[in-house]
């Protein structure tokens, strides 16, 4: 019976209420509660790395509320979610983000367990009569997918080169995202920002000294990129992939060729390039940035088979670039920024 109940996460600020559902909940024999968080982003995080199949949100929380988490968690990863809130007026916003169902919450000032039993009864008719049935059969093929993984190493195929695009605050995130991948990363990492002539030097010096796990040039002509090193693309030139060598390591070429859309270097450029050397084994990361440089580049990848991450809209400072790889189906999956380096190193 435990394999069939509903494993949830629970999201809310309130240590009582979290303590008051826990108890009702797990007490319900309809639920294994799995983790419990106090805002919108932790409970992405925990998704990101846990199997859930219903998160029971708050709709007021501090960092991240229940709407924007919504979003993420149903649209971007496939996960229902439950909105609750004492204020039925937001019922139809939660409705339509994407919530598959709005509750009132239950009042704790004449609390009894029977007070929490109608509350609790909804949700499950609810989850089993839209998921169940197809939800369940999903969780135990992704346990049986996991498995394999976890006998013949995550994931199937192997990534052999990780790509990284960004413009307008691009540098603070591509920060974030290298310093959380670690030391020792197992692939040559190609970056393209959109950057003034004059500051490529210095914004390699400063990465170089904030991210010392990734070590950091500006890219040569003819250089064989080496695992775990980042090559910037230099200003006012494009970077590309020449080929492959025999030790399958990216020999990079750096081109003259026109800006493309105004922009040189080009995201693009650099996308559609491993794409075409390196097929179902390309990587790349598309990060904040005005304009749709690197959309269509994420579109080659992904028509090649690879794997595409776009920075979600709630971090990024200009949500432009990944916006249009997400408007062209060219985007594998969205993250918030703080759960994109956590992801590479899963798929990694």
């Amino acid at each position: 019976m435990d394999q069939q109940k509903i494993k949830i996460l629970i999201a809310d600020d309130s240590a009582i209420t979290r303590g008051i559902f826990e108890k009702n909940f797990q007490a319900s024999g309809l639920f294994e509660i799995v983790g419990m968080v106090s805002n919108g982003r932790k409970a992405i995080d925990f998704c990101s790395e846990n199997d859930v199949d219903l998160v029971i949100s708050d709709y007021d929380m501090p960092e991240m509320n229940g709407i924007e988490t919504t979003k993420i968690l149903t649209k971007q990863m496939g996960i229902p979610v439950c909105i609750y809130s004492e204020d039925s007026s937001v019922r139809s916003q939660a409705l339509q983000e994407g919530a598959m169902l709005f509750e009132v919450r239950p009042s704790f000032s004449s609390f009894t367990s029977q007070s929490m039993t109608p509350f609790i009864e909804k949700i499950a008719e609810t989850y089993t009569k839209r998921f169940s049935s197809t939800h369940h059969h999903n969780k135990k093929s992704s346990s049986a997918i996991n498995e394999e993984k976890k006998q013949t190493g995550y994931p199937a195929h192997c990534y052999d080169i990780l790509c990284i695009g960004a413009s307008t605050g691009g540098p603070t995130a591509v920060q974030e995202v290298l310093k959380g991948l670690g030391n020792n990363f197992p692939l040559p990492i190609l970056y393209v920002q959109h950057i003034d002539s004059g500051s490529d030097k210095k914004m390699v010096e400063w990465f170089s000294k904030t991210c010392p796990n990734t070590p950091m040039e500006l890219a040569k002509d003819g250089q064989i990129a080496q695992k775990g090193h980042v090559y910037m693309a230099p200003a006012d030139t494009h970077l590309i992939i020449d080929y492959i060598n025999s030790a399958g390591a990216p020999v990079l070429k750096l081109s003259d060729e026109p800006p493309e859309r105004f922009l040189k270097p080009a995201v693009n450029k650099l996308f559609r390039s491993a794409a075409s050397h390196y097929k179902n084994n390309c990587l790349a990361v598309l990060l904040t940035g005005m304009g749709r440089d690197g959309a269509e580049g994420c579109k080659e990848i992904v028509d090649n088979g690879g794997y595409t991450i776009a920075e979600d809209k709630s971090t990024c400072a200009v949500f432009g670039m990944p916006a249009a790889a997400i408007e062209l189906d060219a985007a594998t999956k969205v993250y918030p920024r703080g759960v994109i380096a956590r992801e590479i190193l899963r798929l990694v």
